[in-house]
């Protein structure tokens, strides 16, 4: 007998078959990983079908959530995820109708509220910090080896104007970020407290500061702080959800149809 085809596995296997067959095992399984993995933050979801006061029915889906692992956080201290976590706060808000999934409408003050474009997440309540455990974001009367380049637009000492071309304040300050060498933040003062402006939302020129997405008696009550010198994360995102919340709320014509 001719035992000579006898290991010749490329005689009876497609070897770039099973290669290909391979890959496709693999890229199934690192899909199905990846989408586990992404489920660590903002799972289980809650259904908005159900009572919020009566308790929510957790949505998960597929795949299930990937067992806890904990993470050391660069500064000190540890956060473990999932941890079941969940935003208990009231919603001030109603549906406009009956429907999942329906518009929200405000029931109090939407600037403030958390509600639409003013929403916002409930980070730490401390300070973000630099490589080195600096404070990351301060005034410039704080990092005194920031300076405004010659020849750029300094808003300390301008008029801050709302949307209404009404003053709300004077620029007092600048607020960097020391890790990114830029201004973050533009500090008011509003006649009876010190209130800060995101630049992104302030229009820096030659005479004023414009701010398009609130009006100038908003500026009395953007979120404070809780240290003069500092700002937390927390504090960082009800201010940027005030000016945001602005945009549709600031006036009444604004949350109209454009058509």
């Amino acid at each position: 007998m001719d035992g000579g085809g006898t290991g010749n596995i490329g005689g009876y296997l497609d070897v770039a078959q099973v290669v290909l067959y391979m890959f496709w095992m693999f890229f199934a399984g690192l899909i199905f990983y990846l989408h586990r993995e992404n489920k660590r933050e903002g799972y289980p979801l809650d259904s908005d079908r159900t009572d919020r006061s009566g308790g929510r029915i957790k949505v998960i889906g597929f795949p299930p959530l990937p067992a806890p692992k904990t993470y050391i956080l660069p500064h000190g201290g540890t956060v473990s995820v999932p941890n079941d976590k969940r935003d208990t706060r009231p919603i001030a808000a109603v549906p406009v109708a009956g429907f999942p999934g329906a518009p929200l409408e405000p029931t109090g003050n939407p600037m403030l509220d958390c509600v639409g474009p003013g929403s916002y997440a409930e980070r730490s309540d401390h300070p973000d910090l630099t490589y080195d455990g600096e404070l990351k974001i301060v005034p410039m009367r704080v990092a005194t080896d920031f300076f405004v380049v010659k020849g750029s637009h300094d808003p300390r000492g301008k008029p801050v104007l709302g949307a209404d071309g009404v003053q709300g304040g004077t620029v007092v300050d600048m607020w960097v970020d020391r890790s990114e060498g830029v201004m973050r933040y533009i500090e008011v003062d509003t006649g009876s407290r010190r209130v800060l402006l995101p630049t992104p939302f302030a229009n820096v020129k030659a005479h004023k500061v414009q701010v398009d997405s609130i009006l100038g008696r908003h500026f009395a009550e953007v979120p404070g702080l809780h240290d003069p010198q500092s700002i937390t994360l927390l504090e960082e995102d009800k201010i940027v959800a005030y000016y945001g919340g602005g945009t549709l709320y600031a006036t009444a014509d604004r949350r109209e149809p454009l058509i």
